[in-house]
Parts: C-alpha cells; structure tokens; sequence
C-alpha cells in the first residue's frame, strides 16, 4: 500500500497533487510519501516485534538526509555501507549505538570513522579488513566492536547482479572457513568480536532461500559457541522483495519473513539486527517526468520524456520494470497505444518501458514511474552533463524540497582548467549563460 492515488481526476502525493508539484519545482522531480515510509516502517517492525530484534534502516536503497530522518524519528537504526552514509545517518538523528557498519571496501579512514563515532557493530568481510581493523582501533587505544560477515552460498534467486549469498559473490567470508577466522580474530587485542553477519541478496520473491540461509547461520552459531565464542548479535540483513508490478504472484509478507526467522533462530538468545531497505522505501517514492515529444517511428511509437537513465538508472541496469501511469487519470474506455518511454541520453539502454501499453498522451503531459523510492536518486549520475533531479517531501497537504536541483553551472563550478590553459574568450564559465528549459524546468530553482 502507498499514498499515491487519483483525487478528482489527477494523480495526488497523499493530498498534494502531482501537477503542483511539478509545476513549482520542475521535472524531472522524486516525490516522497511521510505517511508510506511510515506505514511500512510499522508494518515490519510490528511483524518481528516479538523476537526484539534492531531495525537498522539500509541507508544506500535512498540516502536523503530527509528520508533517513523520517524513519530515525520512529526509532530505526542504519545500516551504512559507506563514510558518507555514516555522516548522513548521525545527521539525520540516527543514534551511534544503533548504527551497523558493512560493506567489502572500508578505508582505513572509513574504520576509524566508525570507531570514532562509537556504532554498535562494524561487519568485517575479509581476513585483510579484520587486520586492517586490528591495527586501526589499537592505534585509537580501544576494542572495535566486530562481527564478521559469512557467505552462506545460498541462490536467492534474484537478478545476478543483486546477489550477494553465491561463493562466487565478492561479499563475505564463506561460512565454512569462518570458524578459522574467528579463532584468529579472538586473539586480536584491537577486536570484539561478539556476532554473526549475513545477507544474501536483495528483492527476494520467495521465502526459501532465507530459511536455508537462516539454518546454515544456526548451525554456524553452535559451532562457534563449542569453540567457546561468545556470539551474541545476529545481523540477518534484509533483501524482502516489493511489488514493481511484474511479478508473477504474491510477495512474501514481513509476517512470513519474521516467521522464518522465528522458526530458525529465535531460541538462539541473541540480539537480531535487520536491515530492511527497498521494503521501506521503494513504494514511498515516484519519479515525475514530462513528456517532450512523441517520436512515431518506423516500427515503434516512443513517448520521449525529460527523466533519463542518469535519474533512474534501476531500468538500464537490471532491465527493472517500473510501473508508468499518466498523472491525469485516463477516461473511461480509452485504448492503450503501445509505446517505448525512453529518456533524452544517448543510449540505446534510456528506455524506461519497451512495447508497454499505455494510455495515449501528447507533449506536456506528466508521467509518473512508480516504486522509484529505493536505488533511485541514490544511484543517479551527472550523465550527459545532465543536473541531479530535485526531490520533494509531501506529509498531508504539504510539501517541501528536501533535496535542490543541481543547475549546470553547479556541475561547471566544480571543474577547473590545468594553469596551463587559458579560458577562451571572450565567455568564461561565470559568464556562459545557462539555458531554462521552460518546458522540463531542468535549471529552475525551487
């Protein structure tokens, strides 16, 4: 369930209508429903209620500063893969204690950031960081928090470029030879290491591969513990699937989800970590486009619009498919064209739909992709000289820019010629003018 919905005949953001959004802040524009982040924050933190387990928000799925603090003011932590995502949390009101520190490539600068900063747990994925991480915290005087990520070797049976439980994934140690690290890691002055790190994909369509996941990690516990391994936390990852609109049947619910997790692990004693991220967000957001032309071709009709992969990039990489509908609602009985929506970029892959049905529309109208909360404006790009998408924020009947638009003097101003050039003249980048685009508003300020 989200907040998006027909009122009187126009798309409306809870009570804001789409058209006012775009025609205050320009196009391309993310729009982000506070009462769908909230709804599904609730949903899935009542379903694993009764096993205690952290809730640690994924921070990459959307790293606005916006949305972050939206869910830490219901009590989520964060799972950051990154500095920068360690930053936006705290600043987003994230308390340290309740902040997991993963990901394959920390920099020494990253690990020291994270020890500094105090976070519940940093999840080491290699012998090299466990060693790196030993010498970082004995150089800070202290013990890092630790626990090492396993690798299961479980198929999630997701898109090959989302899964990260397979032993020929980069992610992890695999969980056969974890015992051999932990023993080498127990006698490291600069480590605690007290729990168990896993997660083996994302937009996971069934339940089957966390219960063998799950089981394997059970068995893993009981080994270390016999080896006298004190494991008290059980960072479980996330990775639940949400409907984009394609799938072939129901979802797994977070009730299902938790019920996998009871049925394995509950009797364990440990405090379980969950890092739900697309399942959060994913449905709390859209991407708002206008249409520049319809282009008829010679064997395909295409809607070109003024959003393009650098702002949604899920569809060019994954080949994802996004649920598009017009933000005015179609009439009764109107028949479908088939069309590819595609982008401006010159690329072949800046195809948001190919021969999808959709209702007729013509230059000017506004189109809205949905499900574009999660691994959308955080994976976007300045492709093609193109400014970063604004993003908006509605709560009720209300609405608020929670991230500018980049101009392109933005991009310009953060490039610089070597001394051994000279600016041509008589234009410099000061004085280029930039071009509006009062149709697509690409340059407009909010």
């Amino acid at each position: 369930m989200d907040h998006f919905d027909y009122r009187a005949g126009y798309l409306a953001a809870e009570n804001v209508p789409i058209r006012r959004i775009a025609e205050t802040v320009g196009t391309p524009v993310y729009v982000y429903s506070t009462a769908t982040l909230e709804r599904h924050f609730r949903v899935f933190a009542a379903a694993v209620a009764d096993l205690g387990a952290l809730v640690c928000y994924a921070v990459k799925a959307n790293g606005n500063l916006a949305v972050v603090r939206a869910l830490a003011r219901l009590g989520a932590g964060a799972d950051v893969v990154s500095g920068g995502e360690l930053q936006t949390a705290l600043v987003a009101g994230v308390p340290a204690e309740r902040i997991v520190f993963s990901g394959v490539g920390k920099s020494e600068e990253e690990l020291a950031a994270a020890i500094s900063a105090g976070v519940m747990q940093i999840n080491v994925e290699s012998e090299p960081e466990l060693r790196l991480l030993n010498q970082v915290a004995l150089a800070m005087g202290c013990r890092a928090p630790a626990a090492i990520r396993v690798n299961p070797d479980v198929d999630a049976h997701t898109h090959e470029k989302i899964s990260t439980g397979l032993s020929e994934n980069k992610f992890g140690i695999d969980w056969t030879a974890a015992p051999r690290l932990y023993a080498r890691a127990a006698a490291m002055p600069g480590i605690r290491l007290n729990g168990v790190a896993v997660h083996i994909g994302s937009q996971l369509t069934c339940v089957e591969p966390f219960r063998e996941a799950f089981h394997r990690v059970r068995d893993l516990v009981a080994m270390l513990r016999a080896d006298g391994h004190s494991i008290d936390t059980l960072d479980l990852g996330g990775g639940l699937g949400i409907p984009y609109g394609n799938e072939d049947g129901p979802l797994p619910s977070p009730v299902d989800y938790a019920a996998a997790i009871r049925h394995a692990l509950a009797d364990l004693r440990c405090q379980l970590i969950l890092e739900p991220g697309r399942l959060l967000v994913g449905n709390a957001g859209v991407l708002v486009t206008r249409v520049l032309y319809v282009k008829e071709g010679t064997a395909r009709t295409f809607v070109i619009v003024d959003a393009a992969m650098n702002d949604l990039m899920r569809p060019a990489l994954y080949d994802a498919f996004h649920h598009i509908v017009p933000e005015r609602q179609p009439a009764c009985g109107v028949v479908p064209r088939v069309v590819d929506v595609v982008g401006p970029i010159c690329e072949t892959s800046d195809t948001f739909a190919a021969e999808r049905p959709l209702p007729p529309v013509v230059a000017g109208d506004l189109l809205v992709i949905r499900t574009a909360g999660a691994y959308g404006a955080s994976m976007a790009s300045s492709y093609n000289a193109r400014p970063l998408a604004a993003e908006v924020m509605v709560s009720g009947d209300a609405f608020a820019v929670v991230r500018e638009r980049e101009t392109v003097a933005d991009l310009l101003a953060r490039q610089h010629l070597p001394p051994w050039f000279e600016w041509p003249t008589p234009a410099t980048p000061a004085a280029t003018p930039v071009a509006k685009s009062a149709t697509s508003g690409a340059d407009a300020q909010p």
